[in-house]
């Protein structure tokens, strides 16, 4: 369908809304509080434009002031889920936990065609269901039938086993997250075997691909992009990567000898991409986790693979930024996918 237009809450960098526009979508705005990652939105995203503030603090007339009076058939966004992760305390009271209002009182004040929003997976029992029903409720009195389902990216062609809530409101209709197009598998391998090792050196920015694209996703990736960007290895000391070394391919800390397996002391530890699967969740840092093949921890550029983004997509700031950057952001294939999708409705 042409003509969507959309606008991102809680934008970071642009997964989402780099895939909704590569479905066909004209993204118009994003929001978000890091400047950087805004940077990066609008240097990648085709003539859109960017609020940078606290969003509860930002409504439709400061949306008008940037986009005119412009449509906006979608909202699309993924509130901040630190408060509501598993891997931090879980507080009702927490404030990043009321984010989420902001995203409803937004779609209230603009009245979208539809809304897309996307969460932690473990969004869906926390506090006993009690934020789920809340999204389902409130969304629900504005009018909307809001379905939701867990999501694995890897089932849609990105080459990491992640797992996402994903809720779709629309006016008239109930989305069916069955007709979504699901994909083959793409490894690790598959998905970072064409870029440049990094075994004698560090790297540089920008860099040459070395080797031709072997296989379709690799081919996808590289489209329209002509060098390396964001591909610099991390400068571990000799011990650290005797000891990655020591880690065979999909293994972890279990596999080390005794004197070295107490010395990070959690499930994660050490833990080297399998080659022939794709890789876990990829997060904001990704200190942990370890090339299939090669001893030292991802790239920006190879965990920018591993979430989907094309190499063209050009990640900015320190190196820190750049990883939460690509942490934080929805994988593009998959949303895509969900676009896709979600424009059938809207025909």
């Amino acid at each position: 369908m042409n003509n969507i237009n959309a606008i991102d809450l809680f934008c970071g960098c642009g997964g989402l809304s780099y895939g909704f526009e590569k479905a066909g979508a004209k993204i118009l705005l994003g929001i978000d509080n890091d400047a950087m990652a805004l940077n990066v939105f609008e240097h990648n995203h085709k003539d859109t434009t960017s609020i940078c503030g606290d969003i509860t603090k930002i409504g439709y007339k400061d949306i008008q002031n940037k986009i005119g009076n412009k449509t906006i058939d979608i909202v699309i966004g993924g509130p901040p889920c630190q408060g509501m992760s598993l891997s931090g305390p879980r507080k009702f009271d927490d404030p990043r936990n009321k984010l989420y209002l902001s995203y409803i009182r937004i779609v209230k004040e603009i009245k979208p065609k539809a809304f897309v929003i996307e969460n932690v997976p473990g969004l869906i029992s926390l506090f006993k269901g009690q934020i789920k029903d809340s999204i389902i409720n409130e969304f629900t009195k504005l009018g909307y039938n809001v379905s939701y389902r867990v999501l694995c990216a890897s089932d849609y062609g990105v080459p990491q086993n992640r797992k996402r809530v994903i809720f779709v409101g629309l006016k008239d209709r109930i989305f069916d997250f069955d007709k979504i197009k699901k994909e083959d598998i793409v490894t690790c391998e598959m998905a970072l075997a064409d870029l440049p090792p990094l075994i004698n050196d560090l790297g540089t920015d920008p860099a040459k691909y070395e080797v031709s694209p072997m296989n379709e996703y690799q081919r996808r990736m590289r489209i329209n992009s002509h060098c390396v960007r964001n591909h610099i290895a991390a400068a571990h000391s000799d011990k650290v990567k005797e000891i990655i070394s020591l880690v065979p391919d999909g293994g972890n800390y279990k596999d080390l000898p005794p004197e070295y397996q107490g010395t990070r002391n959690f499930h994660v530890a050490w833990t080297r991409f399998r080659s022939d699967k794709p890789a876990p969740t990829i997060d904001t840092g990704h200190r942990h986790h370890f090339h299939y093949k090669y001893n030292r921890v991802p790239t920006v550029r190879e965990c920018a693979r591993l979430q989907s983004f094309p190499d063209d997509f050009i990640f900015e700031g320190n190196k820190t930024q750049q990883f939460r950057q690509v942490g934080n952001a929805v994988p593009p294939i998959m949303a895509q996918a969900i676009a896709e999708t979600l424009f059938e409705y809207l025909e």
